[in-house]
């Protein structure tokens, strides 16, 4: 009577299904896609899309993300190369290279990695611009939730 059913609802830029991988599914190898992707399992590989990747509580990747945003709350240990927003959340275990325009941080995450942070227009390889992005070694260990004693440490 009251439902929303005939409204359209928001797709995706490319009109493309959301793919999931559960929590108890293991992958090994590569994925390519145009949709979103939510991990909740393990993947050991990687994954390439333009859109956004999402790694669930109990996810983990090992490998190379490339995508245009992302939010961690579970486990990554690889290459993360994130075309606007990275969201870590804060069960997040982030280690290796990240590479991303803005980066949100919630206290209690765990982000040990190399960043390269980067603005508008930069990484363009046709801009001919010899700007470099600005690039830091970061460990960083938010304080975790009822722990006052752990104090956020920067490197």
């Amino acid at each position: 009577m009251f439902s929303d059913n005939k409204k359209p609802r928001a797709m995706n830029e490319t009109g493309a299904q959301p793919n999931r991988i559960g929590r108890n599914t293991k992958i090994k190898g590569d994925i390519i896609s145009e949709a979103d992707f939510r991990i909740d399992g393990k993947l050991d590989g990687n994954v390439k899309t333009s859109g956004k990747v999402v790694i669930g509580k109990d996810g983990y990747i090992h490998g190379k993300v490339e995508c245009v945003n992302a939010d961690i709350e579970g486990n990554f240990n690889g290459e993360l190369l994130v075309s606007e927003l990275l969201t870590l959340k804060s069960s997040a275990v982030i280690e290796g290279t990240v590479s991303v325009a803005k980066l949100a941080v919630e206290p209690g995450a765990t982000f040990n990695a190399n960043c390269n942070m980067k603005g508008k227009g930069e990484g363009n390889p046709k801009s001919g611009s010899d700007q470099n992005p600005a690039k830091s070694t970061t460990s960083f260990k938010a304080p975790l939730r009822g722990n006052s004693n752990e104090a956020a440490k920067t490197i």
